[in-house]
């Protein structure tokens, strides 16, 4: 089985340095299916990687072969036991509340949807913004 991957990498000036921005492009077209969907989400860009905002602050991000999400430290802990969820280091440089879910294959993204809408509604929280159950 042949699967085809898009890896697009962008140039972004970052300070005084330029730096490369790498995401998988079918990571985003399945990750648009739903997070597009969801209340007050907005689609926009981190240095260059596509990224998803809740009332202007950033909830989720493509980050190199990966997707980094917002998630309280509680739920990073026990995230951090699952397969394929990291803690999200980009540059090596330690993120409180951030992990990163590495997925293979871009579908199995849909699996975790529950993980994106909680970290939703976290940031939403801190965002002040009472999303609505549908």
């Amino acid at each position: 089985m042949f699967i085809e991957v898009f890896v697009i990498t962008v140039e972004k000036r970052f300070g005084d340095k330029m730096v490369k921005a790498k995401f998988n492009l079918k990571h985003k077209e399945v990750l648009d299916t739903f997070l597009l969907d969801m209340p007050f989400v907005k689609p926009g860009k981190m240095y260059g990687h596509p990224a998803y905002y809740v009332g202007g602050k950033l909830f989720a991000s493509l980050y190199m072969e990966g997707v980094c999400v917002k998630v309280p430290e509680s739920l990073k802990k026990e995230l951090l036991k699952k397969d394929g969820i990291i803690p999200f280091e980009p540059m090596g440089r330690k993120m409180r509340e951030w992990v990163q879910i590495n997925r293979t294959n871009s579908e199995d993204y849909l699996k975790d949807k529950e993980i994106f809408e909680k970290s939703l509604e976290f940031v939403a929280s801190i965002a002040n913004i009472t999303l609505k159950k549908k």
